[in-house]
């Protein structure tokens, strides 16, 4: 029996309000992702895959159209239940590595296990992503001591380290030179080929696209062409 896909969007639409202009984002976006995928949303500035990427990420209602994740619509969770999500099966990558400048790398990492009462039962899994994201070495620096790269690393450790069940990545390597970006590609190429983990990844990058992806999408207009 062919299991669902653990991302379904149908339809979807986002409509802006700039005072008495509708603005579309989005004009009737349809994609399923499967388990286990590395799928790539491809497109420019203004082409609606951030719009995307928040609808999908419970961080923004959409105007129609439906987002379930791992068969849960999120339309109907309450906002404590999609906040739940959030932390157990969705994790999040942004350009911005938005880490605490106070705490060391493993604090920044190990702080999304206390906020989601993992701390201590992960049976090893964090090792595990800290050997496979080769930051060890790094643990102890805090972030002004890290290049961008690494930075970036240890934001995507922190996004897994719950093992959820999706990463959504937005722009990963918008912020770095072209060597730390391809440090942090190979990165998620191997958490998607090593842990199975299923990645959505905006980008405006086709290159990036092509390295990273199972699959290709491109977005123009608030639509997949």
């Amino acid at each position: 029996m062919q299991k669902s896909p653990i991302i379904e969007v149908r339809d979807l639409k986002k409509v802006y309000r700039l005072g008495s202009i509708d603005v579309p984002a989005l004009r009737g976006v349809t994609l399923d992702v499967a388990e286990g995928e590395f799928l790539a949303v491809l497109g420019p500035s203004g082409s609606g895959k951030s719009t995307l990427f928040h609808i999908v990420g419970g961080m923004l209602a959409p105007t129609s159209g439906t987002v379930r994740i791992a068969g849960l619509a999120m339309s109907e969770l309450s906002d404590a239940q999609r906040t739940e999500m959030r932390k157990t099966t969705i994790g999040f990558v942004f350009q911005r590595f938005n880490l605490l400048q106070t705490l060391s790398a493993e604090e920044n990492i190990r702080i999304a296990q206390h906020i989601a009462g993992t701390a201590g039962r992960d049976g090893g899994h964090l090792e595990h992503v800290i050997r496979i994201l080769g930051i060890a070495h790094r643990l102890r620096h805090k972030p002004h001591a890290l290049s961008g790269g690494e930075q970036q690393r240890v934001a995507i450790a922190r996004a897994i380290v719950n093992k959820p069940r999706i990463l959504l990545a937005d722009e990963p390597t918008g912020n770095l030179d072209s060597e730390n970006s391809q440090a942090v590609l190979d990165t998620l190429t191997a958490l998607n080929r090593e842990l199975g983990q299923t990645v959505l990844m905006i980008t405006h990058n086709p290159e990036a696209a092509k390295y990273c992806a199972n699959r290709v999408l491109q977005m123009r207009d608030g639509r997949i062409v």
